[in-house]
């Protein structure tokens, strides 16, 4: 991959660029905590990382629905429409391309900052993960007064808990490639940088708009 860079576009704003940290952050907290309520190890002692994890729960919810907000009155949940068009190209790219040095066949602009791929996954991960992660969280925490709701006579805290375990490993995974697939840029940092600057510095052979 070159290392030259092109033109620079502003591509993340900062309350953009807090919301990916804050929540970042707040999933890595939960995750630690969460392992450590399930008796994976001891570190903060099971009453101080049920005091965190429910802190971080929460600020969570409150974060998620600020972000929905934000997205709603900005116009950038247009960002996260789905689309097919370029879809194989992206995942051959990323499957094969980007190993020979291609460039990237969809190019970031300020009309486009997500490729295909990342749409769909993000989109899954907003509409699927985080909706599952928050209801599994709420039942757990309410668990004591599930017997006052009717709705609740068929659930099973077993299962409950599961599906929750489940989702947290999902969200490592994702993490795990989120951070690979920041080195893939033109640089080893340049995906990096943007989002720590908002400036997203665009390899020669792309143009900003395309």
């Amino acid at each position: 991959m070159s290392n030259n860079g092109g033109k620079s576009i502003y591509l993340y704003t900062r309350f953009e660029r807090f919301w990916h940290w804050a929540q970042s952050a707040l999933i890595i907290t939960l995750a630690f905590t969460g392992l450590e309520i399930h008796g994976s190890y001891t570190i903060l002692g099971f009453k101080r990382a049920v005091e965190v994890h429910n802190f971080c729960a929460w600020t969570w919810l409150v974060l998620h629905a600020f972000v929905l907000f934000w997205m709603a009155v900005t116009g950038e949940w247009r960002q996260y429409i789905p689309t097919t068009k370029r879809l194989i190209d992206v995942a051959l790219y990323y499957l094969v391309g980007i190993f020979q040095g291609k460039p990237h066949p969809v190019p970031k602009s300020e009309r486009a900052k997500h490729n295909p791929l990342q749409r769909m996954t993000y989109l899954s991960i907003a509409l699927v993960l985080i909706p599952l992660q928050m209801a599994t969280g709420f039942l757990y925490y309410y668990y004591n007064s599930w017997p006052q709701w009717a709705w609740t006579s068929g659930l099973n805290l077993n299962a409950v808990a599961f599906i929750h375990t489940a989702g947290m490993f999902g969200f490592l995974a994702f993490l795990v490639v989120h951070v690979y697939m920041t080195t893939t840029g033109h640089t080893l940092a340049c995906h990096l940088k943007a989002m720590c600057t908002g400036w997203e510095e665009l390899p020669r052979q792309a143009k900003a708009g395309e």
